[in-house]
């Protein structure tokens, strides 16, 4: 495929040609680092793996440089750091048995200027070549600016395409705020129980970020498991881990929708339950 910076890469773990291992994705992840795949989409990660009928396509779109760095990086500049990600994010399409991974390799500005649209239309291209039924990305109540904004140049580069091509689901997931605040009717579920030394394996792969002071490793699998023992409180525990998904498929379905009216919509109800659980149990004075 030929993307807008001569920099962008695909990689495919098992060497078939770009176009045919694109062909066979069922999955995709678009996210904004490296690692936010492994972080944000375990779920469709592990229905695909080991499955000859079920491919995940990993697209990491920023460059990933300007990430923090410690002990042995200390010292690396960005463009090493860089390297040094890309590496890792393709060790863990070999690990994952990914029908392919893809970087981008945007700085992370021009991913957040609204008038860059090459962004857009790589991720488009991406779209109509793989055709994947399902669609991992941020959610956009996510606190890091380019996540969200990856977000938003998805659901762009969704709705530019014919009805016939989009993908049936498009899921807002979790890196840098959970979804636990949102109702449960308003949850989706992804069962993250199987393969736990898979998860363990995946996401320490990463070393530059953990090395570099950040846990993001036990951190991730701790909140899986704290979501599933927390997602319902009066019954036992059928899940080892969840993610939580916001289910952005509406802003696809009906293209001019307003992307800020829908998160408002999310927040409102769970305001409205709490008020309401708050209101029931207040006695009247």
């Amino acid at each position: 495929m030929k993307f807008k910076l001569d920099t962008a890469e695909l990689f495919v773990p098992d060497g078939l040609p770009a176009e045919e291992a694109l062909a066979r994705t069922t999955h995709m992840a678009i996210g904004a680092h490296q690692d936010d795949l492994e972080i944000m989409a375990y779920g469709g990660i592990l229905e695909c793996f080991q499955r000859p009928d079920k491919w995940f396509t990993g697209v990491v779109v920023t460059n990933g440089s300007g990430s923090p760095r410690d002990d042995v990086y200390k010292d690396y500049t960005d463009d090493e750091m860089r390297v040094v990600r890309c590496k890792e994010q393709k060790k863990a399409s070999v690990l994952g048995e990914y029908a392919a991974q893809v970087l981008l390799d945007y700085a992370s500005g021009a991913v957040k200027s609204p008038k860059n649209k090459d962004p857009i239309e790589d991720i488009a291209a991406l779209l109509k070549a793989a055709r994947p039924g399902i669609v991992y990305t941020h959610n956009l109540a996510d606190k890091h600016d380019t996540h969200v904004a990856v977000t938003i140049k998805t659901i762009e580069a969704v709705r530019s395409l014919p009805a016939g091509l989009r993908p049936k689901k498009l899921y807002g997931c979790e890196v840098w705020r959970d979804l636990d605040w949102m109702i449960d009717e308003d949850k989706v579920v992804f069962d993250c129980s199987g393969h736990e030394n898979l998860q363990a394996s995946l996401l320490g792969l990463f070393d530059s970020q953990i090395a570099g002071g950040k846990r993001y490793d036990l951190a991730t699998l701790g909140r899986r498991k704290a979501h599933a023992t927390y997602h319902a409180s009066h019954g036992v525990d059928v899940a080892t881990g969840l993610t939580f998904g916001m289910d952005l498929t509406p802003l696809t379905s009906l293209p001019s929708s307003d992307i800020a009216g829908f998160v408002q919509e999310h927040i409102d109800r769970f305001a409205e339950e709490v008020q309401q659980r708050l209101a029931k149990l207040i006695a009247a004075k």
